[in-house]
């Protein structure tokens, strides 16, 4: 369940949203507002932390009164305070108003070492702390130094308290200057609008409102203006000192900032339209050492980001997309840790509940996709390769809206206008967002339950599967299979109901009766009926039965099933997808004698081999994957279907001399069909006449690509890809998966690592790890070489294929099947079962195991 805080957030967020329009019309209001609040806000603070000088006041959140629970540090005073505020809750009337601030000082210098009074020191040298308002590079520097000279740091402490305690402060520091330009005089011209009368203000208001509407995307077009080299430094410098104040005053200002500006993001319109406020954000996130206040500084900091409008995060992911990798690097290795910190530190205490309900780590978590959207903006994106948009989209209407199950779209990813699938190589890697230790100690149902509420109002649970760039492949791939059964029981209740009100024969499942030695022939003429006259039917569970065999389908006959069918596919006297002998995958023959509607079913049988969990031994190169997610192929591709065309193409686009003389190459190509015959195809109009040259060899590249991987298989593909999306269409694959990991699904791993299988393979019926049988039977299997342990994996499992997450993700038991005997093991590849008599000697189990599975076919019953 998600936390009350967390709900109380997006409550508090949304009606920030829905009100801005209004507030944005009454500035003068909205500064009253948040004045007051603020004035409030720092009487709770007083009061807790002075009381109000009334030795009998008998209010308990008063310092004076003796009802008081507990003395509170100024951190918690603080804390506490926002509390009260939000409570409505009594305020003594005595609170003196000289506690009160002028401008949100610092909390966070309490820890400060004592010593001479700083500021007279200050004086002599001719600064005065208090008129710091705002911080430079140079002027932390010259603050070292002086605090260096007499021997205190209390002056340095003090300023970076204040400064980095107020956002207002902060927005304003660390500015970027040109030529000629001082600090000070950024800074001024970087500062909230000075005060207008009511009538420049509503003047002014309707000036903003008009450039917003001519422009929506104003924050995105706004420069960087933070040095945030000079914040780096800065930031070296401060730790560089190796002073515990100093560090103190850091973390505890950011805590300090956070609480206040929570209130403030609610209600400061500017927060949507001005990207100068979010200068604050930009340069705490700077800080290295961030991470190593995990408990309080930053999470607070996390929790305060999130609730910044979505234009706001916008503008924020579009500045990060523009950082140095090592810079965005740095903050992901940050959340990273945070994460990885919490999740450890809940399992190795015992605390009750899910890492559901850690506000720490579903904000970092939360947090994490701004960086993932940076990563995937800053890279190369290929916008050119998206496909058309539909009739739907068009009238602006959601793919999902007729899907009352399926998430809210997410408001970030629309105002960006951006997927993964948009770049292929991004500033961070997509493996390195996946967080194996939260993944591992992730109850999978419970958020997969959690993922389907999303998008009710009424109990908007947090959901990892949401953010699935953390997760790792094989949790992804548990959370699949829960969404894939529970459509499976929806087709069943649905058969259920439609058998008892419209008398229809009852078949909960989708059974295929085939024999071994017509299995395509038979399997696709049914595939086709049930494709023609119920769709649906593909979405029940799949049951396979062989004639003339006993077996029961529990999962290991379909298992051999895909295997044989898949076998018969990619025989090249049927010719429907030819191999590169170079990068041993295969593709759509464009000049194949197979009709268009084999396609279709051959594309039918991937589905249904995703959607119940089968991975099958289909060697496909990675653009076959980019294309079933609506991606056209690129050059980029062309190198795992035609590597030596590509590399042809390739050394066109590098060579330095004469193009035209030297390769004697037009925009007329040649292929030959399916007869032997030579065909050609002009890549544009009258081809044959323009020459490639220097200045159009990438066009010329580009549209020989185009071909080869588009154009050439379009009436294939588009059938393929019919048939797969009739299986899928409702599944979240495309959002979930890359197209690595699409392949991953369909094809398995490829470590055979058998060392994880033995540590994870379980025992029964009288055999353990340390049996002699159990050891001498590994013994043999490691001495197998590749061929005989894939045999192994085929007779013991049905498949040869390792599953998502290497071998020790998969359930293997061994057995005891009586003593010993000439019996040959036998297994149950339903349940992945090996039936493992208790041999005499090593020699007799190797020859009798390496007998069974050379010579296992057919299914029986034992």
């Amino acid at each position: 369940m998600t936390s009350n805080r967390q709900k109380e957030d997006r409550e508090l967020g949304k009606t920030g949203e829905d009100n801005s329009s209004e507030l944005e019309s009454s500035e003068e209001q909205s500064d009253m507002k948040r004045a007051a609040a603020r004035s409030l806000i720092e009487k709770f603070f007083y009061q807790l932390v002075e009381g109000c000088g009334n030795q009998s006041c008998s209010n308990e959140n008063c310092a004076s009164s003796e009802n008081s629970p507990q003395r509170y540090s100024r951190d918690e005073a603080a804390a506490k305070a926002l509390e009260l505020f939000r409570q409505n809750a009594k305020l003594c009337d005595a609170s003196s108003p000289k506690h009160l601030r002028k401008a949100p000082a610092s909390d966070a210098s309490d820890s400060a070492s004592k010593g001479p009074d700083p500021q007279t020191s200050c004086k002599k040298k001719g600064s005065n702390l208090e008129e710091i308002s705002f911080l430079t590079e140079e002027k932390v520097q010259q603050l070292i130094n002086f605090s260096r000279e007499v021997g205190d740091f209390s002056p340095l402490v003090r300023v970076i308290g204040r400064v980095f305690s107020n956002w207002q402060a902060l927005n304003v520091s660390f500015l970027r200057t040109t030529p000629g330009e001082t600090p000070t005089k950024a800074a001024e011209g970087s500062s909230t609008k000075p005060r207008l009368s009511s009538k420049e203000k509503e003047k002014d208001t309707m000036d903003e409102k008009e450039k917003d509407t001519k422009c929506k995307c104003k924050l995105s077009k706004l420069d960087l203006q933070v040095d945030i080299e000079s914040v780096q430094r800065t930031y070296k410098s401060l730790y560089g000192l190796e002073e515990p104040a100093i560090v103190n005053a850091l973390h505890n200002a950011i805590v300090s900032l956070s609480q206040m500006a929570e209130v403030d993001i609610r209600w400061h319109h500017e927060f949507r339209r001005n990207a100068n406020f979010l200068n604050c954000f930009l340069i705490i996130f700077e800080n290295e050492q961030l991470v190593e206040a995990a408990e309080k500084a930053f999470p607070s900091i996390c929790r305060t980001v999130l609730l910044l409008p979505t234009k706001a995060l916008a503008s924020l992911t579009r500045f990060w997309s523009r950082f140095p990798t090592v810079s965005l690097k740095r903050k992901l290795d940050g959340l990273q840790q945070l994460i990885t910190i919490k999740v450890l530190r809940r399992q190795m205490e015992g605390l009750p509940g899910s890492i559901h309900d850690d506000d720490s780590i579903t904000d970092a978590t939360r947090l994490m996709k701004l960086i993932y959207y940076a990563s995937v903006l800053g890279g190369e994106l290929e916008l050119d390769t998206r496909p058309p948009l539909s009739v739907r989209e068009r009238l602006g209407l959601s793919a999902d809206s007729g899907d009352r199950d399926a998430p809210t779209p997410d408001p970030l990813l629309t105002e960006l206008d951006i997927s993964s699938l948009d770049c292929r190589e991004p500033l961070i890697s997509f493996k390195d967002f996946q967080n194996e230790p939260l993944s591992d100690a992730l109850e999978v149902d419970q958020d997969f339950t959690n993922y389907k509420k999303s998008g009710e109002q009424s109990d908007p649970s947090f959901a990892f599967l949401n953010y699935p760039f953390i997760l790792t492949t094989s949790t992804k791939s548990m959370g699949l299979y829960y969404d894939n059964r529970i459509r499976m029981y929806e087709e069943q209740r649905m058969t259920v109901l439609n058998s008892l009100i419209q008398g229809e024969h009852y078949n909960p499942y989708l059974k295929i009766r085939v024999k071994r030695d017509q299995i395509v022939e038979e399997a696709l003429i049914h595939l086709e009926l049930v494709a023609m006259e119920n769709p649906s039917d593909l979405k029940k569970q799949l049951y396979v039965e062989f004639e003339g065999e006993q077996g029961v389908d529990e999962g290991g006959v379909s298992k051999e099933f895909f295997q044989l069918i898949v076998e018969e596919i990619f025989n090249p006297d049927i010719g429907m997808f030819t191999l590169n002998e170079t990068t041993g995958l295969y593709w759509f023959n464009p000049v194949s004698f197979e009709t268009d509607r084999q396609f279709k079913l051959i594309g039918i049988v991937l589905g249904l081999a995703i959607y119940n969990n089968i991975i099958l031994d289909a060697n496909f190169p990675m653009v076959l994957y980019r294309k079933l997610m609506g991606r056209k192929g690129t050059f980029q591709d062309l190198s795992g279907v035609h590597p030596d065309i590509h590399q042809s193409l390739e050394s066109i686009l590098e060579f330095e001399g004469d193009v035209e003389e030297t390769f004697l190459l037009n925009f007329q190509i040649s292929y030959t069909d399916v007869f032997g015959a030579m065909k050609t195809h002009d890549l544009k109009k009258d081809g044959a006449s323009i020459s490639v040259t220097g200045e159009n060899r990438q066009e010329y590249v580009n549209l020989y690509t185009d071909f080869l991987l588009n154009k050439h298989i379009q009436c294939q593909f588009q059938e393929f890809k019919r048939g797969f999306d009739m299986v899928t269409s409702d599944s979240p694959l495309s959002t979930w998966f890359t197209p690595d990991e699409l392949d991953l699904l369909v094809c398995g791993s490829k470590e055979f690592d058998f060392n994880s299988l033995e540590e994870a393979t379980e025992y029964d019926g009288g055999y353990t790890r340390s049996s002699r049988v159990i050891k001498e039977f590994w013994e043999v299997v490691h001495d197998f070489d590749h061929d005989k342990k894939k045999l192994l994996l085929m007779f013991a499992t049905g498949s040869d294929r390792v599953p998502v997450g290497g071998l020790n993700k998969l359930r293997f038991i061994i057995t005891r099947n009586g003593p010993d005997s000439d019996r040959l093991p036998s297994s149950h590849t339903c349940f992945n079962v090996l039936l493992l008599p208790e041999y005499s000697s090593k020699e007799k189990l190797s020859e009798r195991l390496l007998k069974a599975i050379t010579h296992a076919k057919g299914f029986g019953m034992l």
